[in-house]
Order: C-alpha cells, then sequence, then structure tokens
C-alpha cells in the first residue's frame, strides 16, 4: 500500500489539444435533438468549452485533495481513496461506482459522510470511507486475463477492505456495476458486512425470475425492462459481446468518447434531457478525462463482456445481508420492493424524490442522508 498522486504527463495533455482540433465532425439530421443519439450542437459546444475554457490542472488538484493510494491484492494493483471519518466511532464504508463514471462518482459524497457535523448531520454518523476504482476502470490495473466479473472484483475488495486496511467488518454501497460487486461482496462475504446499501437492484436478477411466478408489479417490471433493452440497451449488447471492435474508436478519438459517455449523462440523469441542470461541464468532461488520460474505455467496457460471459453463479439465491435500498426517479428502471425482497434482506426501501442513475454526484445529500439513516441501527447493533 503507497501513497498514490494523479500527475497527468503535459504531453498527453498536449495530444488531447490537438486531436480536439482535428475533430471530423459526423452529418447529423436536421431537427434531430437526441432523438438519434448524442447531439451534435449540444457535444461541439461541450467539445469548445474542453478545448479553451476546461482546466485539467485544476481539476487534479481538487482530485489530488482526497488521499488516493494504490495496493498490491492478489496480482492486481488497486487505487483507492481512503478518507478517515471525524466522528467518535467512524464506521469503515465501501463505495463502489458504475459505469460510464469512476471513483469520482462519490467526490461529492465522501465528505458528507466522513465529518457529517460539518454538513448538518450527527458525528456520531461518521465514516471511514473508501472508493476504489474497479479494476479496469480509472487509476487500477487493466485485468490481462479472461473473468475479471463481479465475482472476481468483489473478491479483491473484500481483501483490500480486511486484510490491506485492516476493516474487519465494514458496509458497503454501489450503484450501477457498483451494486453487483456489492451484492458479491455481501454473498462470499456475509460475516464481515453489516450491511449492503444499494440504488438498484442488480440486472441480471431480470434473467432469473420465471415469469409464472410474478406479481404485477414485476411482470411490469420486466415488460419494461424487455422495452428499455431494445430502445437503450444497445449499448449494453455491444460491449457484452464485441468490446474489442467499439474500442478502436473510443480510445482514439476523445469526440467520440465524450459522445459514447455523456449521452448516457443526457438520459439517465434526472436533467430533463439537459445535462447540465444536473451536472456543470467541468464535471461531465472531467469523468471523461479519467477515461482518456487512463485510456481505460476498453477494458472498463469488458467488464459487460466478462460478466455475460461469466456470469455469478448464485445470482437466484437470497442474501441474508441486511440490505437498504435508494431508488431514485429518473434511475433507469426502478424495480418493486416484491422483486428485490426475492433476492435481498430488504430493511430499508426509500424512494427518493428527486435524482437519476447518478445519484451520488446528483443528489448527494439526499443519499448521505439515506446512507446515515439506513447504516445508523446497524452499527448501533454491533458497536461500531
Amino acid at each position: 500500500m503507497q501513497p498514490f498522486r494523479i500527475d497527468v504527463a503535459q504531453s498527453v495533455l498536449d495530444d488531447l489539444q490537438t486531436r480536439l482540433a482535428r475533430t471530423r465532425w459526423p452529418d447529423e439530421i436536421e431537427g434531430a435533438g437526441w432523438d438519434y443519439g448524442t447531439n451534435r450542437d449540444y457535444i461541439q459546444e461541450l467539445t469548445g468549452y474542453w478545448q479553451r475554457g476546461y482546466d485539467w490542472r485544476t481539476q487534479e488538484a481538487l482530485l489530488n485533495k482526497f488521499a488516493h493510494f494504490r495496493a498490491e491484492v492478489d496480482g492486481t494493483s488497486l487505487h483507492f481513496i481512503q478518507e478517515p471519518g471525524r466522528g467518535p466511532s467512524p464506521m469503515p464504508l465501501l463505495l463502489t461506482h458504475g459505469w460510464p463514471d469512476s471513483f469520482y462518482r462519490m467526490h461529492k459524497l465522501i465528505p458528507l459522510l466522513t465529518d457529517p457535523a460539518s454538513h448538518g448531520g450527527r458525528a456520531e454518523d461518521a465514516f471511514t470511507v473508501v472508493v476504489p476504482s474497479i479494476p479496469g476502470f480509472g487509476f487500477s490495473d487493466k485485468p490481462t486475463r479472461p473473468g475479471c466479473n463481479p465475482v472476481r472484483i468483489a473478491e479483491l475488495f473484500a481483501q483490500l477492505m480486511t486484510e490491506t486496511l485492516g476493516h474487519a467488518r465494514y458496509g458497503a454501497h454501489g450503484g450501477d456495476w457498483g451494486s453487483s460487486i456489492t451484492e458479491q461482496l455481501a454473498r462470499r462475504n456475509p460475516e464481515a458486512l453489516l450491511g449492503i446499501h444499494l440504488t438498484d437492484i442488480p440486472f441480471m436478477h431480470l434473467f432469473t425470475v420465471k415469469e409464472p411466478d410474478l406479481t404485477p408489479p414485476e411482470e411490469a417490471y420486466l415488460k419494461a425492462g424487455k422495452a428499455w433493452q431494445m430502445s437503450e440497451g444497445a449499448y449494453a449488447l455491444i460491449q457484452s459481446t464485441k468490446p474489442q471492435t467499439l474500442a478502436y474508436g473510443l480510445n482514439d478519438s476523445p469526440v467520440g468518447l465524450l459522445g459514447w459517455i455523456v449521452e448516457k449523462f443526457q438520459r439517465w440523469s434526472d436533467s430533463g434531457g439537459q445535462p447540465e441542470r444536473a451536472f456543470s461541464r467541468d464535471e461531465l468532461l472531467t469523468n471523461v478525462m479519467i477515461y482518456w488520460v487512463t485510456e481505460t474505455i476498453n477494458s472498463a467496457n469488458r467488464l459487460y463482456y466478462e460478466t455475460q460471459h461469466h456470469p455469478a453463479p448464485n445470482a437466484a439465491d437470497y442474501c441474508a445481508v441486511p440490505t437498504g435500498v435508494a431508488l431514485f426517479p429518473k434511475d433507469l428502471m426502478p424495480a418493486p420492493r416484491a422483486f428485490a425482497e426475492r433476492f435481498f434482506n430488504v430493511q430499508r426501501w426509500s424512494e427518493m424524490p428527486h435524482g437519476g442513475h447518478f445519484a451520488a454526484l446528483e443528489a448527494p445529500e439526499l443519499l448521505a442522508e439515506e446512507l446515515r439513516a439506513f447504516f445508523r441501527p446497524l452499527r448501533a447493533a454491533a458497536g461500531a
């Protein structure tokens, strides 16, 4: 375990500027808006800001205010943030991001959890927060062999928490891939988990329930899931089947990468179709920059392939670890509680007033209060 500092070579930033200036723009159907995908007028405007207004060094300095580390865990070098809690007995809490984001998803949430007394909360609700980069994302190693699926990642994170960092018992939270990894942590290391908290029910469960057994709300949920797959799920299908083919364009063209990612922030957020109602331009671009400067879009996309071809063996089993669920209304497909209770020991179920898929970025105060409330009785019961 060694301290780590983000320090992108200037040559990488200079090369980026050259590539942005040489962008070859595609045509577009007049008046199409976002119907065909990422809107050209918007991405041209955002690219102009990327060239002339955005300052990576400023964002890099802000990120480096957190305590970053890298640690060798079972042959994989993991990048993570660990920020100590400020309170009488901070509880360790693992936060796991998803796609197409990174550890950056959690940057607003971290101070709310580590120092609640300074943000409208109580000192006794403080957490010591650990935010790893999933292997293949950000500054963690890129997997070089097949099989790095949520089960394998959960094994690595379990070792990071208990063996490297010495947290014998802890809580875990995640959304998107983070929810799948958090679930696998609970299934494989239930004795270490005080509880888990999710912002969605991992999507693989859609394929584990037989339709004759469903309640009407569950039937509607599965029907909506199938409709969503046909209208919005092409990205997941290509990343699950031929991610390498996609990678040549996304790894070579910064505007191609921006277009692939920013459309998800437009579609999956509580922004009314205007991403900058939910995120600043700097936030959108910093998220993309983490992919660009680390060249990890291919290794991140491959997580879909690995999960499709190496599925978890226990997806239909019941997980007894205490579970909290906070559903944000503009997330992809919020599941009904009856569906979640097939798989999880749901002890807290909250339907949030606003927010979308990237809740920790969009509504960090709401999510922080949910996490405090869910873990409060669990930490008391464990003496944490």
